[in-house]
């Protein structure tokens, strides 16, 4: 089993936002808290698009995230990854799960795998029965590729969440590599790019956790390192519902940078005091980063925004 970037490791953390739509206030949260993270570590910060959905892309998006991310203060070191440009490293990866008999292909759609999903009915998850894992059902043409679990028991401590565990083959199943639309999935994705990127910290937010034990068991088949996690909370509005493009969240104001970055520092716990000049973000990242600890980071999944 791959080990822990070794603490001797130089810190290579990353932000990885997905172009579907203008920076919000809950991608900026986990922007702010990652690019914190790195530099109170001397650490490198990367920026990588999560460009793998065209239907879900919003034209320009990526731009716009980058300019608001610069007029923010938060330079990247190195150029932007595209996951976009990056199909021959996946299927590269994918070829050498095949070739260890990892994989299969599954001929079941979404509505099936809905329908015949394990577990108590008013927790649902789609949590994949198997049906196509011994071979595809008579009639059936292949539509994705899945990953063997197996009985897989995945454990690990997350700086913010605490000690972590699930059982995939009851909690998951064989889940996706490749999408019947024929575009790689994010698990496989996010596993390649983080190895070949050398990433050590992830810091993200909470709403990928349970995505953390699928990402470490590929990390374990693929024989790359497992970065240390820290899942920041997630930030809601008042009825709970996560900020998002969906929820019709607001853009970031890249023209108030200041007032973006107190507000997404004090919601991480790390409010700036008063007498700071809050119309200098500069000033703001100084004492940032002069202060920032994982223990001030409200430990829980997700938290409101005030306002």
């Amino acid at each position: 089993m791959p080990a822990n970037p070794a603490a001797s490791t130089p810190y290579r953390g990353r932000f990885a936002p997905s172009p579907s739509g203008p920076l919000h206030f809950g991608s900026l949260v986990a922007a702010v808290g990652s690019f914190a993270d790195a530099r109170a570590a001397n650490g490198e910060w990367l920026v990588r698009m999560e460009d793998l959905d065209p239907p879900r892309e919003a034209p320009g998006a990526a731009d716009g995230i980058l300019r608001a991310l610069e007029a923010l203060g938060m330079a990247w070191d190195g150029p932007v990854l595209y996951q976009s440009t990056r199909e021959d490293a996946y299927e590269a990866a994918l070829n050498r799960l095949a070739a260890a008999n990892l994989t299969y292909p599954c001929g079941c759609t979404r509505r099936e795998v809905a329908d015949s999903a394990i577990g108590h009915e008013a927790v649902r998850e789609l949590v994949y029965p198997g049906t196509c894992r011994n071979g595809l059902p008579p009639g059936r043409a292949p539509r994705s590729v899945r990953l063997r679990v197996n009985d897989a028991v995945i454990e690990f401590d997350d700086t913010v969440q605490g000690h972590q565990s699930q059982h995939l083959g009851r909690e998951v199943g064989d889940f996706v590599l490749r999408r019947a639309d024929g575009y790689f999935a994010y698990q496989l994705a996010v596993v390649v790019d983080d190895a070949d990127q050398a990433i050590t910290d992830v810091v993200r937010g909470a709403d990928l956790l349970d995505s953390s034990a699928r990402q470490i068991f590929l990390q374990h088949c693929l024989g790359v390192p497992t970065p240390r996690y820290c899942h920041l909370p997630v930030a809601t509005d008042r009825s709970g519902n996560k900020l998002s493009k969906q929820t019709l969240a607001a853009p970031v104001d890249p023209t108030r940078p200041a007032l973006a970055l107190s507000r997404a520092l004090e919601f991480l716990g790390h409010a700036p005091p008063a007498e700071l000049a809050h119309d200098d973000p500069a000033e703001i990242w100084e004492w940032a980063i002069a202060h920032w600890a994982r223990a001030r980071i409200p430990r829980v999944r997700a938290l409101p925004v005030q306002g």
